[in-house]
């Protein structure tokens, strides 16, 4: 098409030539038009998703009460033996036989997985194109913020809750999904935020999943309908919690992890955070930041 329009400049007025010549040179292609998030216009390969889109909310999946205990780790070798009811582990590197080993005890497996963020540690990684590839998250190398109105990102997505399916998780918790209040190098809104969360929840729900919205209380009174749970970071520390109250007014749980440098630090915190915690009625554990299960204390016990 350039070449097309830059041949047809042969057949007009040397001054007008030169002055559409000129146009060709500084004008942004359609669609192009940068903003001060470094937004590409998205190259063209979106499909529009649907922040009107009603929720799916016929299904036997699992959905956890407002007293549900857990676990949550992400990194080094899962310990299987707290008595909870739910355990939150990585999708990626925790084995079939593992979930299906803490289903064998009673536990629910919810698998952890990234919805809005590339990790070039992943398996699947080769799989994000340049272009939906943003700004890295603070304090994470290797993690950049994804394009999530990217078709291409939509399929990444649709076939890790497969994934998730296969490996007989039974929910999962979709990391990342508040972008549109970050700084991602993609100029999302509000809308575009709603709309991927709301296809997340509706199609893991369509697979038979539990699904979970992690942080974004911007949004919670917005997609309680949607999700079965809260994951909330660090609500007690920014005072935040209150932002999850329709989650518990709707009968779904609040799981709430509180940040610690070490095992006396967190009893410490414990002291004056879990009288608290219990009185709100969520299930707050504190933890390493690292997930690794080097300590835990859970205000439930």
């Amino acid at each position: 098409m350039k070449a097309k329009g830059l041949k047809s400049l042969m057949n007009i007025p040397a001054a007008l030539s030169i002055f559409l010549l000129v146009s060709f040179v500084i004008l942004p292609a359609c669609g192009g038009n940068n903003d001060e998030n470094g937004d590409n216009g998205n190259g063209g390969h979106t499909t529009p998703l649907d922040p009107d889109a009603d929720p799916v909310s016929e299904g036997s999946w699992y959905r956890p009460e407002v007293d549900t205990t857990w676990q949550w780790q992400l990194l080094e070798t899962v310990n299987p033996d707290y008595d909870v009811e739910v355990y939150d582990i990585d999708l990626f590197d925790n084995s079939t036989s593992l979930i299906t080993q803490l289903q064998g005890e009673g536990k629910r497996v919810i698998c952890y997985f990234s919805a809005g963020s590339s990790e070039d540690w992943r398996e699947d990684f080769y799989r994000f194109e340049e272009t939906d590839i943003g700004e890295q998250l603070d304090e994470w190398e290797g993690e950049n913020w994804i394009d999530i109105r990217s078709e291409s990102i939509h399929g990444i997505m649709l076939d890790r809750l497969d994934t998730a399916v296969e490996k007989g998780c039974d929910g999962v918790e979709p990391d990342n999904v508040d972008g549109y209040a970050n700084n991602t190098g993609f100029s999302l809104t509000y809308d575009d935020q709603l709309a991927f969360n709301r296809f997340l929840a509706n199609e893991a729900h369509e697979r038979g999943l539990a699904v979970g919205l992690k942080n974004d209380g911007g949004q919670a009174e917005d997609l309680v309908a949607y999700f079965d749970f809260e994951l909330n970071e660090e609500c007690h520390q920014y005072d935040e919690c209150s932002e999850y109250d329709c989650f518990l007014d709707a009968g779904k749980p609040v799981f709430n992890a509180e940040y610690a440098g070490t095992l006396s630090e967190a009893q410490s915190l414990a002291e004056s955070l879990c009288p608290l915690a219990l009185n709100e009625d969520m299930r707050t554990l504190i933890l390493p930041l690292d997930l690794d299960d080097s300590f835990r204390i859970s205000c439930d016990e």
